[in-house]
């Protein structure tokens, strides 16, 4: 209930009535990936005549057949969970073992398996060592990275008070431009959005790169990096970038900025696209088990989100933090219209 995107007061509203027109919209008509994902949550059949929601904390039992899983325990096959694979078609993966290991055989079904989202948990590996890496709390990543951000940034403007630093000058020392450290709040900004378009650039044409079906290892890194997230985007260990591989991908972009900007200003704008980086976790994260207040800007963005994992996996949405690239490289999901009722 509180991981819908419309919010949890527009369900309870709705609680013991038939929803099947409300599916269709408006305000959003539901996907065919929407209404798979319910069969997870499958109890049993009302009878007509026995809509009547029993008292929260009391389990109904008049009036319903067919119930299966009745106390989060399936009597089909004994999973204690509320996800329920005996009320689903046989899927094409052991969930038993590591996934890690089986997408790459796959192959031409991979793509449409992956863009089918589940709600349950999902384990990489075989090793625990690698299954503990590769699985982070939203709040590590705010613990790991801000103090690195905080110490950085006084780094930085205590070198450019320094007076030292000049733009252009391996090139020329008479026309050189010298950087004041009361720039530092612009560089600092300038690397945040470098950030937001390099976060949209990674998310379309890394993450979301369609890996050829006769390549085994291509579906597997493409798994490893983002397949994993699309097929149980409600798995909260993994919505976060763990800070291990975290840490390689950040010290490349380092390097790549030292060697293309004068050592304190390189450093000024990393500094501000790691805070670009943090944000853009804590948001991720915010977006999926959040619960926004109508009508503002992050409740546009998690159901703009959620749009994207269910029905626009492929043509949209590559910004998390932002929709503002979406408009300059035409992959805006569009918005719905319906017809007017009489």
């Amino acid at each position: 209930v509180r991981l819908h995107p419309g919010g949890e007061q527009l369900l309870r509203r709705r609680a013991g009535t038939d929803v099947s027109a409300a599916l269709d919209g408006p305000p959003h008509r539901h996907s065919e990936n929407a209404r798979r994902w319910l069969e997870q949550y499958y109890v049993g059949d009302i009878e007509p005549g026995d809509e009547q929601v029993p008292p929260r904390g009391r389990a109904g039992t008049g009036g319903t057949r067919a119930v299966r899983g009745a106390g989060g325990i399936c009597s089909l096959c004994g999973v204690p969970q509320h996800y329920n694979p005996c009320l689903l078609p046989q899927d094409l993966v052991d969930w038993q073992k590591p996934l890690l290991w089986q997408v790459g055989y796959l192959g031409e079904k991979y793509d449409e398996w992956v863009h089918q989202p589940v709600d349950r948990p999902i384990r990489l590996f075989h090793s625990d060592f690698l299954e503990f890496l590769s699985k982070t709390a939203w709040y590590v990543v705010f613990l790991v990275w801000t103090p690195v951000v905080l110490y950085l940034s006084w780094v930085s403007y205590t070198s450019l008070a320094q007076g030292n630093t000049r733009l252009f000058s391996s090139f020329t020392t008479e026309y050189s431009i010298p950087v004041h450290k009361y720039y530092f709040p612009f560089i600092f900004l300038l690397g945040m959005i470098l950030w937001s378009l390099l976060e949209y650039l990674i998310h379309r044409f890394v993450f979301h790169m369609k890996p050829p079906a006769s390549n085994y290892y291509l579906i597997t890194l493409h798994f490893l990096l983002h397949g994993q997230h699309h097929k149980s985007p409600f798995d909260s260990s993994r919505l976060v970038f763990p800070p291990v591989p975290a840490s390689l991908v950040i010290g490349f972009f380092y390097g790549v900025l030292r060697l293309l900007l004068p050592e304190v200003l390189g450093l000024s704008v990393f500094v501000g696209g790691l805070c670009g980086y943090v944000i853009y976790d804590m948001m991720h994260y915010y977006l999926h088990y959040g619960s926004p207040k109508k009508g503002t800007y992050l409740y546009g963005l998690k159901a703009y989100h959620v749009k994207h994992h269910f029905e626009h996996q492929k043509s949209g949405s590559f910004g998390i933090s932002t929709r503002f690239w979406d408009y300059p490289f035409r992959t805006l999901i569009p918005e719905e219209t319906f017809k007017k009722e009489d």
